[in-house]
């Protein structure tokens, strides 16, 4: 890939919208654990409640496939500066939010943030740093993304054993400021403005198809895959989708130009991105609640528990991105998803007695494999584009991920209903246990076609320059 930028403080320059993409994926897990607080204090019940994750995906999952189209009409730093405030002010709305309806208002508009710096963040690493320290570069923003769910449950329940709800959106305006400081300063403009004529019938498509699919399989959580509201919106959105790509493919200015998927390493990379992002959803959703309901451990000590994992998560991921640079994607992703593998039949053999020792070792294995291969997986992938598709290429990887996100979740909350059912005559604890058996096979199916497709990667003749 050719380099196009040279400035002379490339990380102060990333330290936007690092800041600004950490605080939005930290802000959507890190509200799980203010539900019920949430519920009581707004007097409201779990299915309106749930809007407020719901809301704020549906938001991300309409902007991110703009994001493309954006750069090509507004300056790198008109977009993160507008979505960093676009945050702010959401976080605030919602942090003085007298009721429901204003507080997913500002739910909203906080997703307006977070679908326009989380795709840019990569953008703009592949733009200002050489190829040399290209690994380097997209290892911390692969942390940025890692990380933040892992602390987000912990830094929420700390919070809320003290300060209300309110307190976790507060908490953003001030990193949010920072962030803001360091996007005037420092950010250059990296995008060339070409300002193509608009295809405005595939604006609506995208909203609709990809905001049906977030929705549908957000709902599918909740109200299963036979509920017709589920199969409306994902029959729905399947078609719009399809129809959508066929335009983009076709079209003679494409909002988003679905051509790089006949780069292989372009293809293989977000598959394994999408499937490693996938394992650490499915295994994050079902590890805090086995935690809490099968071997009943108390919710403030569910955070600390998970948190060496977390602190291991960022550690590697970190590592990862430097490693790249000297050993390519395969070597690290293969090693990457065999760890995986192991931590995840690890969980596989929890009970009811298991030791918190234990729990803590599987899920730091976990949390070594996982992001051993995300790292390398994204920067293969976009480092097999030319400098003028990286912008698409970062647009289709995290637009993938909000789906992947939502599938992945959806499937994790089946398989662990559809093992509590099977449980009849166990305790509770027991028939919630054995339904996270259910929900681990699917983790370790997905590690095990990660593996196959790590081993497939030819870390030289796949990559075009």
């Amino acid at each position: 890939m050719d380099h196009q930028i040279e400035i002379q403080h490339p990380w102060l320059a990333l330290m936007g919208p690092i800041i600004g993409a950490f605080v939005g994926i930290l802000s959507k897990t890190s509200l799980n654990i203010a539900l019920p607080q949430l519920s009581q204090s707004l007097n409201i019940g779990n299915a309106t409640l749930q809007w407020i994750v719901t809301g704020y995906m549906l938001v991300i999952g309409i902007i991110l496939p703009l994001s493309s189209l954006l750069t090509k009409w507004f300056t790198t730093r008109q977009i993160i500066t507008t979505g960093i405030g676009a945050f702010l002010i959401g976080a605030i709305i919602s942090a003085l939010a007298p009721n429901f309806p204003i507080l997913l208002t500002g739910r909203m508009i906080q997703g307006i943030g977070t679908g326009t710096i989380l795709p840019l963040m990569f953008t703009v690493a592949m733009n200002i740093f050489p190829p040399q320290k290209m690994g380097t570069a997209m290892g911390v923003c692969s942390l940025v993304i890692m990380f933040a769910p892992a602390v987000g449950p912990t830094l929420t329940g700390f919070i809320l054993a003290k300060l209300s709800w309110n307190w976790v959106f507060w908490l953003f305006v001030p990193v949010l400021l920072v962030a803001l400081f360091f996007d005037l300063k420092f950010l250059p403009n990296i995008s060339k403005l070409t300002r193509p004529k608009v295809d405005f019938a595939s604006v609506i498509l995208s909203i609709f198809g990809f905001g049906l699919l977030v929705m549908g399989f957000s709902f599918a959580a909740r109200l299963g895959w036979t509920s017709p509201v589920v199969l409306g919106c994902l029959v729905g959105g399947i078609l719009i989708v399809a129809v959508y790509a066929y335009r983009q493919l076709h079209h003679e200015n494409p909002i988003l130009d679905l051509k790089v998927f006949k780069h292989v390493a372009f293809t293989k990379g977000t598959l394994l991105v999408m499937i490693d992002f996938g394992i650490i959803l499915s295994a994050m959703y079902l590890l805090p609640q086995y935690i809490q309901r099968g071997m009943l451990i108390p919710v403030a000590l569910t955070g600390i528990i998970m948190l060496p994992g977390g602190i291991v998560n960022a550690a590697i991921s970190g590592l990862a991105g430097r490693m790249f640079d000297k050993y390519g994607a395969k070597i690290l992703a293969t090693i990457g998803f065999i760890i995986t593998i192991i931590g995840a039949i690890m969980l596989l053999n929890v009970s009811t007695h298991t030791t918190v020792a234990y729990i803590i070792a599987a899920h730091v294995i976990l949390m070594i494999g996982c992001p051993l291969a995300m790292s390398p997986s994204q920067t293969h992938a976009l480092n097999s584009l030319e400098i003028f598709e990286s912008a698409d290429g970062s647009t289709i990887i995290n637009t993938l991920q909000q789906i992947v996100g939502a599938i992945a979740t959806a499937m994790a909350t089946s398989l662990l209903q559809m093992g509590i059912s099977a449980s009849h005559g166990a305790s509770s604890a027991v028939a919630f246990t054995h339904g996270v058996h259910n929900g681990i096979i699917f983790t370790i199916v997905l590690a095990v076609i990660g593996l196959l497709i790590a081993l497939s990667i030819n870390n030289k003749n796949e990559l075009r320059h």
